[in-house]
């Protein structure tokens, strides 16, 4: 992440919030990183993060920015043709393993001119729990509308495409980058990104890449850039004991 900085006093938040009983140590859900490793994030202490499992997820969060810092998935063609037997939840909450202050509320993306926006899809859950959990704010960004509805909603399908016809697992890790100073929304002032970003790395072929998108309405998504591209813009060293054998290949 960018260059990060002490915001604003806030207000405690009103929402209520849903348990979760899930770990929050990343021992617990080390599965969704490639080598069982997490990401290196510089500074780490910073960002107040703290760490949540979810049955199809794991998720950095920051108390700093009320936003994950990333979130990690393992996609597989048998997870994704899985029948999650029902309809999306759409029943957004705040993960009251989050202590209040440190966290979105409800009420922070009421007429904020955000949308809610997904890092780890609603559409890659393999189970009705693991949609349901996938609507946690510690999941969400401040995204712009016709971004989360159209370029993003892009990637996320280019990925999942990718990940049905993989010969085995592919990782996935995707996350806000904020420049300067943030512009933030609601009463708990939650950052608003900057730009977006989500990276692939097939497991069998070793390759990887990562698709970068600006987090505004007429942002359009282009090539994807390289791994190492991705970790000098964010300087997060997201495979730290995996060996990226290939390009950006898709």
């Amino acid at each position: 992440m960018s260059r990060l900085f002490q915001p604003p006093e806030v207000k405690a938040p009103s929402d209520a919030s849903t348990a979760i009983s899930q770990p929050t140590d990343f021992r617990s859900c080390s599965q969704f990183f490639a080598g069982g490793i997490s990401p290196v994030v510089p500074n780490m202490q910073q960002l107040k993060p703290r760490e949540l499992c979810y049955d199809a997820f794991a998720v950095l969060h920051s108390g700093l920015a009320k936003t994950p810092v990333f979130v990690a998935e393992r996609l597989s063609r048998a997870q994704l043709e899985n029948d999650k037997s029902g309809k999306r939840t759409d029943k957004f909450f705040a993960d009251a393993r989050i202590p209040r202050g440190e966290r979105a509320e409800l009420d922070d993306y009421k007429h904020s001119g955000y949308s809610r926006g997904h890092m780890a899809p609603a559409g890659n859950m393999p189970t009705v729990q693991a949609m349901a959990q996938s609507f946690s704010l510690a999941n969400m960004v401040p995204q712009a509308p016709e971004n989360n509805q159209k370029s993003w909603n892009g990637i996320e399908q280019t990925t999942r495409k990718y990940a049905l016809r993989a010969k085995g697992d592919v990782y996935v890790i995707s996350g806000p980058v904020y420049d300067g100073k943030p512009k933030t929304i609601g009463d708990n002032r939650v950052w608003v990104p900057t730009y977006l970003y989500k990276l692939v790395y097939d497991a069998t072929t070793g390759r990887a890449w990562a698709h970068w998108i600006e987090n505004s309405d007429d942002a359009r998504a282009g090539k994807p850039i390289s791994y190492e591209e991705l970790v000098r813009r964010t300087n997060i060293e997201f495979l730290p004991k995996v060996e990226v054998t290939g390009p950006a290949s898709e």
